[in-house]
């Protein structure tokens, strides 16, 4: 059983700590931003989700950036902020298309809402997200962010196209991935160095560290949904019973025999899942390998990420965005 290791979050607890006024100018310009004078509705839905507990990586990785780049502006901040509303408003969404019913251990907004309080809501923060962006008077990082937005719905209709398809190839997975996720990592990272004014090559270094650092993120994610705990803020299964084709399962699914491809049949393309089967593919995941496959995999992209940081110039900051590279998959054992 994979287990969270709780003694590798140091690196993102000293990075919070070293940014801890910049998170408290973001956290105020969110509240400030998230109110509705006429709907109010909508900072009740946004704040149950903003303020359930999320560890603010995204944003947190704008504000990193922009300090190691030695950014001395206002507008880093107006830019973690747009982050979050991006990621807060995608999560809405997010859990009315899965029908989700818990996220960050709590019920969902469409659960406590409705459905349509959730698509209109993270509406709302996209819009947000954009008032945000255009004050900053940077048409570089308007594009960055708006291609990133683009990036991440394009992503998020790629899964549901492959939904309950057995024959989805690893190269689909990560185009996936790297869209619903890995894009908005990758932007976050490249903004704080392009609102500090740095040259082509560390904006390079920046996309790729966020772009290597999202796809491991998802890949971890994806491989405790078969065997994490209750701590990761969803249930365990959730994959599993909404037909998604993540890395576990492809790998599962390419070592199988015929009764093994039958059972992959009836549960995922074909949506029957019953009492035991989580229970069922942990165990054909562990005979073929798939999870220490999909761990290695993670952890081959979390030091691409550190690799990335080469060419930026020595700094705090940058040793711990190399740590929280390996905080990422340690939540693995």
């Amino acid at each position: 059983m994979i287990t969270l290791d709780h003694a590798a979050i140091k690196p993102q607890e000293r990075l919070a700590a070293l940014l801890d006024a910049d998170l408290v100018a973001v956290n105020a310009l969110i509240r400030t931003r998230m109110a509705s004078e006429h709907a109010p509705r909508i900072p009740e839905v946004t704040a149950h989700l903003i303020e359930a507990g999320g560890k603010r990586l995204r944003p947190m990785l704008t504000l990193a950036a922009a300090r190691m780049c030695g950014y001395g502006g206002p507008y880093h901040i107006h830019l973690a902020a747009t982050v979050e509303f991006i990621h807060t408003a995608t999560l809405l969404h997010d859990d009315v298309v899965d029908e989700s019913h818990q996220r960050r251990g709590r019920p969902t907004a469409n659960l406590l809402w409705d459905n349509s309080s959730s698509v209109l809501v993270g509406d709302y923060l996209f819009a947000r997200s954009f008032q945000l962006m255009v004050e900053t008077g940077s048409l570089r990082v308007l594009d960055i962010l708006a291609n990133a937005a683009a990036t991440i719905a394009e992503g998020e209709v790629l899964q549901l196209t492959a939904a309950r398809n057995l024959a989805t190839t690893q190269g689909t997975y990560l185009q996936v991935i790297r869209g619903k996720t890995a894009a908005l990592f990758s932007a976050a990272t490249q903004v704080g160095g392009v609102i500090a004014g740095q040259d082509a090559a560390v904006e390079q270094a920046l996309f790729a560290y966020g772009d290597a650092l999202g796809v491991a993120f998802q890949m971890v994610d994806d491989l405790l949904d078969y065997g994490g705990t209750a701590a990761i803020g969803k249930n365990l299964g959730d994959d599993l019973r909404e037909g998604k084709l993540t890395l576990p399962v492809i790998h599962a699914v390419a070592a199988a025999d015929a009764a093994e491809l039958a059972f992959w049949v009836r549960v995922i393309a074909d949506g029957k899942v019953g009492d035991g089967d989580l229970a069922t593919a942990q165990r054909l995941m562990q005979r073929h390998g798939a999870l220490d496959a999909t761990r290695d995999a993670a952890l081959a992209w979390a030091g691409r990420a550190k690799a990335a940081l080469t060419p930026l110039p020595a700094h705090e900051i940058r040793d711990l965005l190399a740590g929280l590279a390996d905080y990422v998959v340690a939540r693995i054992a």
